[in-house]
């Protein structure tokens, strides 16, 4: 219960909520995933980031289409 209520508090605190109402958190979640796209790049994983991953195997499968086609 005690969680609960400083999270109430903490919400409270946010400007705007007479204007903006549910919408004043809005430019937090445009930092989070701001933040969470900015990690996806820079930050390495071993040897490779998120990306590197997601382009290695999207050229796989088009390698493989391509492959099935010719058959």
């Amino acid at each position: 219960m005690l969680v609960s209520q400083r999270v109430k508090g903490l919400l409270r605190r946010v400007p705007g909520k007479r204007r903006f109402g549910v919408y004043r958190f809005l430019p937090f979640f445009f930092l989070l995933g701001g933040a969470m796209e900015w990690f996806m790049i820079n930050v390495r994983v071993g040897k490779e980031t998120f990306y590197d991953v997601y382009r290695r195997k999207r050229s796989e499968r088009q390698y493989e289409a391509r492959m099935e086609k010719k058959e």
